[in-house]
């Protein structure tokens, strides 16, 4: 089984926090597209809303995300009047007041922000929708630059939950990430977070870091879990220097192998569970009693673009440079850079770039798809009924499983596709063998390594 597993770790595979995957967005799809999909949205919906903010004050090698680097706040500032303007412009478009289930706050380091500026978009978002009794507010968080009156803001906003980035507790790995975050900083923000009441904490941790041994992400681990946190994630570093420049700083011959990378990943499982957590999907981890548990247990685990999730809104709507929104007619992906950001907000049409209608085939792999990454199987009966397939329909998808289910990944029983346990570590490998965009294109260096 090993020997099976080993041939697949240098698969490039998607992430598959979407299908189909943004790489196969086209500029085809414009802001008077997503307008309309914006307004054929029932009156009632529940929307899920991702905001970007994408300035950081450091600049962390292993990063793959749209940031820009900032010294003063005179652009930051800039940008919040335009995030501003593209929340009255959504809301526009949709015509209805619609309620929110979910409001992420991501980036780059949205806590760049200032906590009267956090006001100000908090404010818009309220003016303009209505937020759920229950819903879930979070936002992401740099440990080493937070303050104690930004967490006040975001206890006053109704934050109810915080992922911090924590990466690798190892001094030696976190120089050679550019990333010094001593455990007493990370300890101190847990200690502020939940004397304000923003009791919900998940924490980030990577693998296959530059110098990165498996004794130092076991002791991460460890000291991780001490804090207690309701989420661990635990994800591989993907190293695409052809697309993050700054990843060029990164010491290459440092880097784990793949099968060292693949005992990490084995090993931080393991001991998560040890220490009581509950595995979740390929790389998350949660206390039982923490919602995305319970979600997981009760089949209603899903995946978007955050990753995994308990969000079952019916729309997902992107604000800010680069954010992605998925609507039931296709994804739209607004402009990367925050200059053409701005110029478009300014110019007084939705901040589109590009995005993809769904077909009637892309709904239905995107739903085998998910059930795959989330539940490690999919009854294929159920999906056949549900869109109205044959078997026929899937004949070319099993022909790409058997080889999976011969090397011990994937097993077929009829209808049902479960993912092996020992296959789970390479899920998005068994994924993909549903991915028709994917299927034919070889290892294309648009996506990481598994």
């Amino acid at each position: 089984m090993r020997e099976a597993i080993r041939k697949y770790l240098g698969a490039r595979v998607p992430r598959y926090t979407s299908y189909p995957t943004a790489p196969h967005f086209s500029p085809d799809i414009g802001a008077e597209t997503v307008s309309g999909w914006l307004a054929d949205l029932a009156p009632g919906s529940n929307l899920s809303l991702y905001l970007h903010v994408p300035f950081c004050q450091k600049m962390c090698w292993y990063c793959g995300c749209n940031m820009r680097l900032v010294a003063r706040y005179d652009p930051v500032a800039a940008y919040v009047e335009r995030l501003i303007k593209e929340i009255h412009m959504r809301a526009d478009a949709l015509g209805h007041r619609q309620t929110l289930t979910h409001i992420h706050w991501g980036g780059g380091t949205p806590t760049t922000l200032s906590p009267a500026d956090f006001q100000r978009v908090d404010a818009a978002i309220r003016e303009r929708f209505d937020i759920a009794q229950d819903a879930e507010i979070a936002v992401e968080i740099d440990p080493r630059t937070l303050d104690q009156e930004t967490v006040a803001a975001l206890a006053q906003m109704g934050c109810n939950r915080a992922s911090l980035g924590v990466q690798e507790f190892d001094p030696q790995v976190q120089l050679a990430i550019n990333r010094v975050q001593p455990f007493d900083t990370v300890k101190q923000v847990c200690d502020w977070l939940r004397d304000a009441g923003i009791e919900a904490l998940n924490f980030d941790l990577m693998y296959g870091l530059p110098h990165q041994t498996p004794e130092m992400l076991a002791d991460t681990v460890k000291r991780a879990a001490d804090l207690d946190p309701a989420r661990i994630a635990v994800f591989g570093y993907a190293h695409v220097p052809w697309m993050a420049k700054n990843q060029r700083k990164i010491d290459e011959d440092a880097l784990p192998s793949p099968e060292t990378r693949f005992d990490m990943a084995e090993d931080a499982g393991i001991l998560l569970q040890e220490l009581g957590y509950q595995a979740i999907g390929i790389d998350h981890f949660a206390r039982p009693d923490d919602s995305l548990a319970i979600a997981a247990r009760n089949g209603r685990l899903r995946r978007n673009f955050q990753g995994y999730t308990t969000d079952q809104a019916d729309a997902l709507i992107g604000l800010g440079a680069s954010a992605i929104s998925a609507l039931p007619q296709g994804y739209a992906q607004n402009v990367v850079q925050t200059n053409d950001y701005l110029r478009a907000v300014d110019e007084g049409a939705l901040p589109v770039a590009k995005g993809l209608k769904l077909s009637a085939e892309d709904i239905w792999r995107r739903a085998v798809i998910e059930r795959l990454m989330c539940d490690f199987a999919v009854d294929l009966e159920a999906i056949a009924l549900r869109f109205g397939l044959t078997q026929e329909d899937f004949a070319e998808d099993f022909a790409r499983l058997r080889p999976l289910e011969a090397d011990g990944l994937a097993r077929i029983d009829g209808a049902q596709v479960h993912i092996t346990a020992e296959g789970r570590a390479l899920a998005r490998v068994v994924a993909a063998a549903f991915d028709v965009y994917l299927a034919g294109q070889g290892a294309v260096k648009r996506h990481a390594t598994v």
